[in-house]
């Protein structure tokens, strides 16, 4: 072999390597963080090997049996009766490989629903179609945001090129530190969601009117995507779930910073809270809301973009009569009172939800974009509005 020859060898042995781990990475699991997830992967292997081994024994004898014995070679069909020693065979085989494959899956069933002696409780609430995040217990206890997609409308409709992290970005992402145990208490607001990130091993149904429960503990930093994995309407393809796994100082300046720049009402629920970015180092201290109609109302767009457009459209037209419109509602464009009213406590047996999580700059930002856009033009709404609303 020629210099150059012997000097491509490496070279290709490399590129071969590199594009085989790749394509692993694209069509395997993902990699585990977690010791649950970790024992996911190693049966999801075992029982793969185990498949692929009874797949080539079977048609390995099938295949031989048809060639070996074809008719062209003078073969003949044998007539027996039975074959006891066979019987006990295909009996006790098949046994030995279901108890084999049983033990360590019953081992990890065991494991993942332990979900004792955690350090933080974290409950997530499913809603149509976003997520809320409630830290019950443990460092960060008291802490609320609701996480909608943080997706620009521009590329959900084609209008410009996707992103990276298309459809799995959050404005709001689960922030927690590494190596503590996160019990997860699953409910759901509207219909059955299903909270689902693999890379931690976790993945349970979000059931109305029960709380369902798990738990994780991240051994590895960094950012784990997942999605809503129990079809739930319209926009089930639209409430992903980010989870930011940071250093313990790095969780420790979050929930401070959470804690700064929580704004709550005196009278209010004490789950009534704003939450930042759950990056500390992006976070910034909290800054006086500007009340100007004209600030409300961008501020509302925001919002109505982040929670209301899936179901009354970007125009406000609807789609009626699940989703009623907005533009020349008189609900809308009437007594502003009744319009916080729907959007504080939703409207029962209808899809309109409450919205009661979000705070009073948003809401008075909500109902001042929907009073003076798409033809409407009623008065602006100020914060003040919707504390006093929400303490009747």
């Amino acid at each position: 072999m020629s210099l150059s020859g012997r000097l491509a060898v490496p070279g290709l042995l490399t590129l071969v390597a590199a594009s085989e781990a790749s394509a692993q990475a694209r069509y395997n699991l993902q990699e585990p963080v977690t010791s649950v997830a970790s024992q996911i992967y190693d049966l999801h292997t075992l029982m793969m090997l185990i498949c692929l081994v009874i797949f080539i024994a079977v048609f390995g004898v099938m295949f031989w049996s048809i060639y070996a014995h074809r008719k062209s070679k003078g073969a003949t069909a044998a007539h027996f009766h039975e074959n006891t020693m066979v019987e006990v065979l295909w009996t006790v085989i098949p046994v030995f490989i279901l108890v084999g494959m049983a033990w360590p899956a019953t081992k990890t069933i065991i494991d993942m629903r332990d979900s004792t002696e955690s350090d933080i409780t974290i409950k997530a609430t499913g809603y149509q179609w976003k997520w809320g995040y409630d830290y019950v217990v443990g460092e960060g206890e008291g802490i609320s945001f609701v996480s909608t997609l943080s997706t620009p409308r521009d590329q959900i409709e084609n209008r410009e090129a996707k992103g990276r992290d298309y459809l799995l970005e959050v404005d709001n992402p689960m922030v927690v530190p590494v190596g503590k145990k996160v019990r997860m208490l699953l409910a759901a607001n509207d219909v059955i969601h299903a909270w689902w990130v693999p890379a931690l091993g976790i993945k349970q149904d979000a059931v109305p009117g029960f709380i369902r429960d798990a738990w994780f503990r991240a051994d590895k930093e960094g950012v784990y995507r997942g999605v809503c994995a129990e079809l739930c309407g319209r926009d089930h393809a639209y409430m992903p779930i980010v989870v930011h796994v940071v250093s313990e100082r790095a969780y420790a300046d979050w929930v401070a910073a959470q804690q700064a720049t929580t704004v709550a009402d005196a009278g209010a629920a004490a789950g009534e809270q704003t939450a930042t970015d759950a990056s500390a180092s992006d976070a910034a201290p909290a800054e006086e809301a500007d009340a100007s109609p004209e600030a409300l109302a961008a501020r509302g767009e925001k919002v109505y973009a982040a929670n209301c457009v899936a179901c009354h459209q970007a125009g406000g037209t609807g789609m009626p009569p699940a989703f009623p419109p907005l533009a020349g509602a008189d609900v809308v464009t009437g007594d502003a009172g009744a319009l916080l009213d729907v959007l504080l406590k939703g409207r029962p047996g209808t899809a309109m939800a409450s919205f009661a999580h979000l705070s009073d700059a948003d809401l008075a930002g909500l109902a001042t974009h929907l009073r003076t856009s798409w033809g409407n033009s009623a008065d602006a709404v100020a914060p003040e509005d919707v504390a006093a609303r929400r303490g009747n």
